[in-house]
């Protein structure tokens, strides 16, 4: 699962086309795992179980960072609007998560695992699901 502001390029993204992939890499081990699929919103009540799992200064980033990735006029503009709600919030136990913010879950369909060589002839070795069923295929490097 992974966490966004559903309005955020990430999330306007994903609603005209549901589909991602995840990429693990380790350069030191010349290793990579890439993991592919359709992805989903998560259900409210886990969206807002997540979020009230959160440190409190997250939560009150989550609120005042909107529109996501919008302009703002300056960073002391930011810390005056995180100050000001960090401060009415101080009388509030549980602050709600925001309509606006909420969880994905990626539900693979694809592993593709890449093994890096000398010689390059590295090993890839994929798992495409098929009719509910695993298929493990060898790939050209």
């Amino acid at each position: 699962d992974f966490y966004s502001n559903y309005d955020s390029q990430k999330g306007l993204d994903l609603a005209a086309n549901p589909y991602a992939e995840l990429l693990f890499y380790w350069p030191s081990l010349e290793r990579q795992v890439r993991i592919g699929g359709q992805v989903a919103k998560i259900s409210v009540q886990e969206s807002t179980e997540y979020y009230q799992k959160r440190p409190r200064d997250s939560q009150i980033a989550a609120h005042i960072s909107t529109p996501q990735s919008g302009m703002i006029e300056s960073r002391e503009l930011l810390q005056q609007r995180f100050q000001d709600l960090q401060t009415q919030a101080a009388e509030h136990t549980e602050l709600e998560k925001p309509e606006f913010w909420g969880g994905y879950r990626l539900e693979a369909d694809y592993y593709e695992f890449w093994q890096g060589r000398p010689n390059r002839l590295h090993d890839r070795i994929r798992y495409v699901q098929r009719n509910g069923h695993w298929v493990l295929q060898r790939l050209m490097p």
